[in-house]
């Protein structure tokens, strides 16, 4: 049965097309997208009575009508705001400085993304991870006042930095984990660099659909969403794949924040190169999303994961120069308007 992977149609001949240089490749831009845990009984999501604890993540289902990965389940996430660099914001957690080490980008540039991590939850779900001092969290962003200022905020009438300053609130950036880093491929016309994190839902508030891209949120325990995946019932792209995978091992919210700070933030990048006249699209180090396209744009299921030619499929190109015009740059992020890979 194959999965639920994204796998956009056009995707041969764009590839095919960057190869010749008929195309070239789009700048990605930045952005940021937070996998919300909450704990929950196996009950409470859906699962067995009396079966194990374990956190619940929140995605949203992008809609049928979004022009990148129509129908795929994703986190909430979006584009940095430029103005997000343009002076300091209220702040708590680690500094900038520290941000910028883990992130591998300078200071200016980690703030904008973990400001457009918290932007973008509290855009797409409600969830803000702010409070009044370094020690709180706004309990209940509910209200015609809160809504107001989210609309501002998702019209880029409202700056994130002046929103912090008329609540008077500090951005909790100590909330939040840095998990995993993905870059488009080359050969896609929206292209992103995103930065995952981890957070745990704040005590006493709830998320919503607050997004105009979603058409249903849910939440889902990891396992249960990979589940659905592999049984091709969800649609999604490998990065939300492999961080639902990544976050499988945690019975907790804490364990799985406690955890991210060791999480290899190399970013994730795509490569397309010619085999024996087919055309191999692969995300090093994640066998299971290679694919395989004959010459009449046919595409061949991907291997499991660790079988024998997944893993050698992932190994040098044969074809020097396709693997050179179809790898991704290492380069940076994200519009609102589509999110980036979530």
């Amino acid at each position: 049965m194959p999965n639920g992977q994204w796998y956009p149609p056009e995707w041969p001949e764009r590839i095919r097309a960057l190869a010749a240089g008929e195309i070239a490749a789009v700048v990605p831009r930045r952005s940021a997208t937070v996998m919300l845990l909450r704990d929950e009984t196996a009950a409470a999501s859906g699962g067995s009575p009396g079966g194990a604890s374990g956190p619940a993540v929140h995605m949203l289902r992008r809609q049928a009508s979004m022009a990148f990965a129509a129908g795929a389940y994703v986190y909430p996430g979006g584009g940095v705001d430029p103005r997000d660099h343009d002076r300091l914001v209220r702040w708590a957690g680690p500094d900038r400085d520290a941000w910028a080490h883990r992130l591998g980008v300078d200071a200016a540039s980690a703030q904008a993304i973990v400001c457009a991590a918290v932007r973008e939850t509290y855009e797409e779900s409600g969830v803000l991870l702010a409070g009044e001092s370094a020690e709180t969290v706004v309990d209940d962003t509910t209200g015609d006042d809160w809504e107001a200022d989210r609309l501002a905020l998702v019209g880029h009438e409202l700056s994130f930095a002046d929103f912090l300053d008329r609540r008077r609130l500090v951005l909790r950036s100590d909330l939040l984990g840095a998990w995993a880093r993905w870059i488009t491929p080359e050969f896609e016309p929206r292209r992103y660099d995103t930065w995952f994190f981890v957070a745990a839902l704040p005590t006493g508030q709830r998320t919503r659909n607050a997004s105009t891209e979603a058409d249903r949120t849910v939440w889902i325990r990891p396992a249960e969403a990979r589940e659905a995946y592999d049984r091709g019932e969800l649609l999604m792209m490998p990065p939300t794949v492999s961080t639902l995978r990544g976050l499988e091992p945690y019975g907790s919210a804490a364990e799985a924040l406690a955890a991210a700070g060791g999480r290899d933030l190399a970013p994730v990048l795509a490569e397309a190169r010619l085999e024996g006249g087919e055309l191999v699209l692969s995300w090093p180090g994640h066998d299971e999303f290679t694919k395989r396209i004959d010459p009449a744009g046919a595409v061949a299921p991907a291997e499991p994961a660790g079988s024998d030619e997944a893993a050698g499929s992932a190994q040098p190109a044969a074809s020097a120069s396709a693997h050179r015009s179809a790898s991704v740059h290492h380069s940076t992020s994200g519009q609102r308007s589509e999110g980036g890979p979530r």
